[in-house]
């Protein structure tokens, strides 16, 4: 398989432009549905594997914003699914055994230490667990690769749970109006900006490596 003959399903259209050049990308806008419409939509124009990318939240306290995780396994309520090894293996191999799928932001500590108890995994997206499943419907091989943004001892602020517009981008209106009815989050909403600046720098530099030893 050929870095080109990848499919890679990001959350957002920013996390999409970091992988341009390593094979066709599409943006499944961080909800599990348009995730599995995005994989396979991919399919269909020829992808021969699939790579779950983009940011996750934290789960596991050790995990602080930036790090990387690529995952042994995905488990999505009573399901788990294996990464393809050779595909993990060039993503830099398997960092952490397992991480979380879930149906819709985790926004607080206390739902995310829950999570870490119920299931073990150290982070946890929205996405991987469609592009697993479509990986599996077409025998394609799928791995993931993920940087934490939101760490376990964060709480989300509102306005960033606003922002998401269902396409994956960024609608900068709703999280003004959310900023100006609750401005008590600035800070926290600054913090994240931080810890999501760490999450892409982190993927950037995963990237350069992916890109000097391609498949």
């Amino acid at each position: 398989m050929g870095v080109l003959s990848l499919g890679w399903v990001t959350g957002l259209t920013a996390e999409a432009r970091l992988v341009r050049g390593l094979g066709e990308v599409a943006a499944g806008g961080s909800v599990p549905d348009g995730a599995a419409a995005a994989a396979e939509r991919l399919v269909r124009a020829g992808a021969r594997g699939l790579i779950s990318f983009g940011l996750a939240g934290g789960l596991d306290p050790a995990l602080r914003p930036g790090a990387i995780v690529v995952p042994h396994e995905i488990v999505e309520a009573s399901e788990l699914f294996t990464a393809d090894a050779a595909l993990t293996e060039w993503l830099g191999g398997v960092s952490h055994e397992r991480m979380a799928v879930g149906q819709a932001v985790i926004a607080d500590v206390a739902g995310k230490q829950a999570l870490f108890a119920q299931t073990g995994a150290v982070a946890v997206d929205l996405e991987s667990g469609a592009v697993a499943r479509v990986a599996g419907a077409h025998r394609l091989p799928f791995a993931a690769l993920r940087a934490v943004c939101d760490p376990a001892d964060a709480d989300l602020p509102p306005a960033a749970l606003a922002a998401l517009d269902g396409q994956g981008m960024i609608g900068f209106g709703r999280v003004l109006r959310s900023v100006l009815a609750h401005p008590g989050q600035i800070a926290a909403l600054l913090r994240l900006a931080g810890d999501a600046a760490a999450a892409r720098r982190a993927l950037r530099n995963r990237l350069v490596s992916l890109r000097a030893n391609p498949l």
